[in-house]
């Protein structure tokens, strides 16, 4: 890199920390006027619209008024000859600090079957984008969740059951589906970085919400003393809505449910995890769009709104926070649009929006059709991923330099 690219790098960021930031607890207001652009595009999504079927999105101005530090680059990965990308929701660093894991569903919408059945989800890259491993065939049902830990094992979170075909909308098994397999999935595996098979929690085939089974776990964590930290639970019954909570060895610690002492304020599909410098637990309480903060033990702290509707967290070793929302639209009729939020995950300001370049879907388009980025990672020199479900997508973002 030249000293002027490093230089202007400097200056963007510096130039950032002075723009206006969101308070840690301040309501999304719209403002009294709109920028033109936004008040025409208002205009453009409400034809045709039935009345009382739209709800402009207040915070959409104020995200545009927030600075887009990165360039978008989709050609970074990539991939085997033959090896075609699925679905993914799942990205994280490894513990180089530059190589990158990810986990797709084999080629796939969301199954590893049929013909995908045997294709290996967990993959790996190095910091230039070249494919190096890849393993966990015939082992993961749904891929969601992939976490690194600070020994550099690879724990994944299997939302599905390939037994129990209830968590579908229909009941009735996808095409394809094996008609006896092996049980897995609604359950999170331990991998070493060689692919070997370390730790499972839950009952692989079987949902619960008792000490030895999960229900459509979301995603996963550790501490640094670690304890394992699973959101247990997704956004479709059969779900759990609660954060389990094991000791190192994989043994059943506790589970909660609430955020405080408020009975009405419970977790919603607990989407994302993510630890800071303090030990806090960050959870993406992604069905009532905010985050919530808790210590160790479950003790809420705080609740942020101002990140949007969470799906994916992140947080660096300066405790900078990124928040991936994909499901925020219009159609959804609240008050935020699709993007990654970055800010301070110490204070709660939100210092940066980087839109998702699909765009807010309008509030006639089903949210199945497009989808923004939902798994968010970022390695030591502050080079931005993310994991997209549908279209299936993998990008790299870096700091502009303009």
């Amino acid at each position: 890199m030249s000293h002027f690219s490093r230089r202007a790098q400097i200056a963007v960021i510096a130039l950032a920390a002075f723009l206006p930031v969101a308070a840690t607890r301040a309501q999304t207001l719209a403002p009294a006027s709109q920028p033109a652009a936004q008040a025409g595009q208002n205009a453009q999504i409400r034809q045709g619209v039935p009345a009382g079927d739209y709800n402009v999105s207040a915070r959409a101005p104020a995200d545009e008024a927030l600075p887009n530090l990165y360039a978008r680059d989709e050609t970074f990965f990539k991939f085997p000859a033959g090896r075609k990308l699925g679905s993914s929701s799942a990205i994280d660093i490894d513990k180089d600090g530059k190589s990158i894991w990810i986990m797709e569903r084999c080629g796939g919408q969301d199954y590893c079957f049929g013909p995908n059945a045997h294709v290996p989800p967990i993959m790996k890259f190095d910091s230039k984008g070249n494919f190096v491993k890849a393993f966990g065939a015939d082992m993961v049902v749904y891929p969601h969740g992939l976490h690194i830990d600070q020994e550099g094992n690879i724990w994944i979170s299997d939302l599905a059951s390939n037994v129990d075909w209830s968590s579908l909308r229909s009941h009735t098994a996808p095409p394809n589906a094996p008609v006896s397999p092996q049980p897995n999935g609604a359950d999170v595996l331990k991998f070493s970085p060689d692919g070997k098979l370390l730790m499972r929690l839950g009952t692989p085939g079987a949902y619960g919400n008792d000490e030895t089974h999960l229900s459509q776990p979301s995603a996963v964590a550790t501490a640094a003393n670690g304890d394992i930290f699973v959101a247990d639970g997704h956004d479709s019954p059969p779900s759990n809505s609660r954060i389990v909570k094991y000791d190192k060895n994989g043994k059943f610690l506790k589970a909660w449910s609430s955020c405080g002492d408020n009975p009405a304020s419970m977790l919603d599909c607990g989407h994302a995890l993510a630890m800071d410098s303090q030990g806090r637990l960050f959870v993406g309480n992604r069905g009532n769009n905010r985050i919530e903060i808790f210590d160790q033990n479950g003790a809420l702290i705080a609740e942020w709104t101002q990140f949007g509707k969470p799906s994916g967290l992140y947080i660096d070793k300066n405790d900078t926070l990124y928040v991936a929302d994909t499901e925020s639209s219009v159609r959804n009729k609240n008050a935020y649009v699709r993007g990654i939020h970055i800010g301070s995950a110490k204070t709660g300001e939100v210092k940066s929006f980087t839109p998702d370049p699909g765009n807010n879907p309008a509030p006639w388009n089903p949210l199945r059709g497009t989808t923004g980025s939902e798994g968010v990672a970022v390695d030591k020199d502050g080079i931005l991923y993310s994991a997209s479900v549908t279209p299936p997508n993998l990008a790299k973002y870096v700091i502009r330099t303009w």
